[in-house]
């Protein structure tokens, strides 16, 4: 939500907090309808909108770009959060920045203080694009599992075309929890859990928290009692890297039920960005741990899933198992991919990426077959 800020410069006290930005006005009512502003007149990256009788500029991107979009505006810093993107199947909604973490290489390093837009997103999500997908994502998002419980339930029965897709660490979770993840839509709902090592001394190193390890797989199990269904994820870096088919092996023979596996690149921002020279592991030098991890979690039934790896960085045998991940906000790709065949295909780097910390091998390929 962070990267898709606007500026709202002298944002109106009259107007709501919450609104849409339209190209007409509707006919929408009710108590939880959002009220529509109208984009009146644009210039470039700037457009005026107005609601009623009161107007408001709008910068930072083409205002046609914006329409649609639900914006939550807050005046003291004269920005808006576009919480909702009309022309995007993917948005996520930030939870909290709370988390009872502190993983090494986090990219949204945690703060401790209270963020509740329960209600603006409740209002909103029925605004979302069809057949979207609702990200649910912290911090650590289920310090408030009650009211993400409730908040995906509401939405699932107005929208019933939205999935929803939970980062979660699952140390929350407990008996009680039982029956409201099991009324939960799991036809349209993943959740994704972090495991880092098949070792519980390694992985609570890596987050941060004595005995996390554990508490992740009791969560785990209690995510697939309940007939949800669960991604592990695991950022790929230098701690774990050698032990990825150890891990790869645990998986298969502890959490027979898992939807997949994902094995992600780390994200240069926050602390990975602080400690890089010593979290980064370059699989494009380096692709041993990967192959190995890929080809024992499959030869287990466990299907393998990669995340953030541009295609030209894998071998070729590798690269169908690496689908577009990088979300669009937050995506580039560099001059030389212009000439790639597999581009529409590829993840393409962070935004925040830069050349000298970024894979050693990245070039185009030539055939896309």
């Amino acid at each position: 939500m962070h990267s898709t800020k606007i500026a709202l410069p002298d944002y109106p006290d009259a107007l709501p907090d919450l609104i849409r930005l339209a190209a007409a006005p509707d006919n929408s009512n009710g108590e939880s309808a959002i009220p529509a502003a109208v984009l009146v007149y644009e210039d470039n990256a700037a457009g005026w909108f107005q609601l009623g009788t009161t107007a408001f500029e709008v910068r930072g991107r083409p205002p046609r770009d914006l329409l649609g979009d639900v914006v939550l505006a807050n005046r003291a810093r004269g920005t808006g959060d576009r919480i909702l993107r009309h022309g995007s199947c993917h948005n996520t909604l930030l939870i909290t920045e709370r988390c009872d973490q502190l993983c090494v290489m986090c990219s949204q390093p945690p703060k401790d203080y209270e963020l509740d837009l329960f209600d603006a997103y409740r209002r909103a999500l029925p605004y979302a694009a069809p057949d979207a997908i609702i990200g649910i994502s912290g911090g650590e998002p289920l310090l408030y599992k009650s009211a993400v419980f409730t908040l995906i339930a509401e939405a699932a029965a107005t929208r019933p075309d939205l999935g929803f897709h939970v980062l979660t660490n699952a140390q929350h979770l407990e008996d009680c929890d039982h029956g409201a993840l099991a009324a939960l839509p799991h036809d349209r709902l993943r959740f994704a859990v972090p495991l880092y090592a098949a070792e519980a001394v390694l992985h609570d190193a890596i987050v941060g928290k004595p005995g996390a390890f554990e508490r992740a797989l009791e969560g785990i199990a209690m995510l697939l009692e309940a007939g949800a269904e669960v991604e592990v994820r695991t950022v790929l870096m230098q701690h774990n890297a050698a032990g990825l088919a150890d891990l790869a092996r645990f998986l298969a023979w502890t959490l027979p039920d898992l939807n997949h596996w994902a094995l992600m690149q780390m994200e240069y921002i926050g602390y990975a960005r602080r400690d890089w020279s010593t979290l980064f592991f370059d699989h494009s030098l380096d692709p041993v741990p990967i192959e190995a991890a890929v080809k024992t979690a499959e030869q287990h039934g466990l299907r393998t899933v990669l995340y953030n790896m541009p295609l030209c960085t894998l071998p070729p045998h590798l690269r169908d198992r690496a689908p577009r991940t990088i979300s669009d906000w937050k995506q580039k790709y560099l001059p030389s991919c212009n000439a790639c065949a597999c581009r529409t295909a590829c993840s393409g780097l962070f935004a925040w990426q830069d050349p000298v910390t970024t894979f050693d091998r990245l070039e185009p390929i030539c055939d896309a077959s």
